[in-house]
Order: structure tokens, then sequence, then C-alpha cells
């Protein structure tokens, strides 16, 4: 059980319990996801460079759209951006269309890993659904969609905790 700031155990239902309880959760997913991944050969993954895979997208993306997707600055992207390249997640290329601009693509080392997550992913929830019963689940994610804001989905979770 949680305790108050003076020691006290904190009673069920108090108000900031509930998030530490949401970010636990969050934490035993994206852990067991990381775990997961370092057993698959990615042991140099990082839960910010999956958001940042994310932000690259199937299409690629330069490294200003990267930074908006994410909420950070060119220069944060840029260098996340240089982290993955030398652990042979994503590389540059020339945008076909404008030839001033440098796209960032995943390569397949890449693409992989976001393939893996997905299943990780789907093989965690499937914990939790053997745990808490299909209908649980079903109705925690429903409720969280409701109490979360449209556009809940961004990928500046760093930022959260940087500024």
């Amino acid at each position: 059980m949680a305790e108050r700031a003076d020691g006290r155990p904190a009673e069920p239902g108090a108000g900031f319990e509930l998030p530490l309880l949401l970010f636990a959760g969050f934490r035993t997913v994206i852990d067991g996801l990381h775990r997961d991944l370092a057993e698959q050969g990615h042991p140099d993954m990082r839960p910010a460079y999956g958001y940042a895979l994310q932000a690259v997208g199937v299409e690629g993306a330069t490294a200003s759209e990267i930074g908006r997707r994410l909420g950070v600055s060119k220069q944060a992207a840029g260098k996340t951006v240089e982290k993955l390249e030398g652990l042979g997640y994503v590389e540059r290329a020339d945008d076909p269309n404008d030839g001033r601009r440098k796209l960032v693509r995943l390569t397949a080392r890449g693409t992989d890993v976001l393939v893996r997550s997905a299943e990780g992913f789907d093989r965690l929830r499937a914990e939790w659904v053997r745990v808490l019963g299909a209908e649980r689940v079903r109705a925690l994610e429903d409720d969280l969609r409701t109490m979360a804001p449209g556009g809940a989905f961004r990928l500046d979770v760093a930022s959260w905790f940087n500024g």
C-alpha cells in the first residue's frame, strides 16, 4: 500500500494513488516488453527509442517532423536519430521529392523491433486478460478511453519528465 508523506498508510482511493497505479501498470507493461526485446536480439532498445521509431513511421520523416511528433526540439530529435542510426534501427536518405531534405527511414532492424514490440504488447495484454479476465481488461481499456482526452495518444511522454 502507498504511504502518505507522513509515513501513514494511504487510504484506498486516495487521490494521489490513481496516477501512481496507472504509471506502475504502464511501467509493468513497458519493462516486460523490453525484457522480451532484449532476449529477442534488441538489448539496446529503450522506451524513448520506441516512441522515436513510431514517430519515424513507415513512410519516414525528417528530424523536424520527428521532433514535432515527439514534442521535442529538432536538435533533440536529431540526437535520438543519431543513436538509432548507430544501433542500426534507422538510416538517413535523400528525400526523393526534395533533394534538400534528408529523410529518416526504418531499416529492416527497425521494422523488426516494431513488429516484435506489437507482438510483445499483445502477449502482455493476454497476460492481463489471463489474470484479470477479458471483461475486466476491456472495461479498463474502455474506461481509460473515456477519461483520456481526445488525441491522448501523443508520443511526447519524455517531455512530461524533462520540462
